[in-house]
C-alpha cells in the first residue's frame, strides 16, 4: 500500500456515530479488510506523518532514524493493524492516540526494529519524507519537549489542512487568484501589506477586498473548526482542542 501525502481521507465511512470523523476511518479499518478502509487510513495517517517526525527528532534521534522509525511506524503499526489492539474510538483525541501509538512502538520496538534492514520483509508503505528535516529546522529552536514540539506541528498540520481545503473551494469557484491575494490576512500571517495595494492589483476598490478579507476569514474559522470536530469525538472536547490549538500556537 502506498500513501499518497496530499490526497483526501474522503472515503465514506460505515462506522455509524463515528461518521465524518478521523475515528470512522480508523474503526472502518480495524473492522473490515476492504481496501478502501485501509488505504483511507493510510492516508489519513500520511497527513499527520510530520508531527510524528519531530516528536522522533526532539527525542534525540538522528534524521535517518527518525526517517526510519517514521516509516517503520505506518509499516508495523499501520499496515499490519497492531494500532488497534488497544484502540477505543469515541473516547479521546486522536492526535492524542496516534502518538501514544507511536510511544508504543518506540518503547517495546525500538531494538528489534533497528536490528533490521529498512524496508525488510515488512508491508510496504510510502512516506514522503524528503523535506522532514527541511521542515524540522525551522522548528523553534528553544527547549520544547518532544511533546510540545508534536503538538506545536501537529496544530501547524491542522492549519495546513483547513487552508488547503478552502483553497480548493476558492479554486473551484474560479476564484484561486483572488485567494491567492487575500491570504495573506488570514491570521498567523505576518504580512503588513495594505488593503489598497491588494485592491490595485485586482482591480477593486478597497472597500471590496476589506469585504472579502472578512469572508475569507470568517470561512476560515469555520472549516478549520470543522477539522477540528474530525480529530475529537464531541462538541465538548472540539471546543477544548480549538483553545488548546490556540494557546499551543500562541507559546
Amino acid at each position: 500500500m502506498i500513501i499518497r501525502k496530499h490526497s483526501e481521507d474522503n472515503q465514506p465511512s460505515r462506522c455509524g456515530e463515528f461518521a465524518s470523523t478521523h475515528w470512522s476511518v480508523v474503526l472502518a479499518a480495524a473492522q473490515t479488510q476492504s481496501p478502501e478502509a485501509c488505504e483511507a487510513l493510510a492516508t489519513l495517517c500520511a497527513a499527520y506523518w510530520y508531527p510524528l517526525y519531530a516528536y522522533v527528532r526532539r527525542k534525540g534521534y538522528s534524521p535517518p532514524e527518525a526517517e526510519d522509525l517514521t516509516q517503520e511506524f505506518f509499516a508495523r503499526r499501520v499496515v499490519t493493524k497492531l494500532i488497534f489492539r488497544s484502540v477505543r474510538p469515541g473516547e479521546g483525541k486522536f492526535r492524542t492516540w496516534l502518538l501514544n501509538s507511536l510511544q508504543n512502538m518506540l518503547c517495546n520496538e525500538w531494538d528489534r526494529q533497528h536490528a533490521q534492514k529498512r524496508g525488510g520483509n515488512q508491508p510496504h508503505v510510502s512516506v514522503d519524507l524528503q523535506d522532514a528535516e527541511g521542515r524540522y529546522l525551522v522548528e523553534p529552536a528553544h527547549d520544547l519537549t518532544p511533546e510540545k514540539i508534536y503538538e506545536r506541528t501537529w496544530a501547524m498540520t491542522l492549519l495546513e489542512r483547513a487552508l488547503a481545503e478552502l483553497r480548493a473551494t476558492y479554486e473551484k469557484a474560479g476564484k484561486v487568484e483572488l485567494f491567492g491575494e487575500l491570504k495573506c490576512f488570514l491570521p498567523g500571517t505576518l504580512s503588513t501589506q495594505p488593503h489598497a495595494e491588494v485592491a490595485a492589483r485586482l482591480g477593486k476598490s478597497e472597500e471590496a477586498v476589506k469585504m472579502a478579507v472578512s469572508r475569507l476569514r470568517q470561512e476560515y474559522g469555520r472549516v478549520l473548526k470543522d477539522e477540528i470536530k474530525r480529530t475529537v469525538s464531541s462538541p465538548e472536547e472540539a471546543q477544548s482542542e480549538l483553545r488548546h490549538l490556540l494557546a499551543v500556537l500562541g507559546e
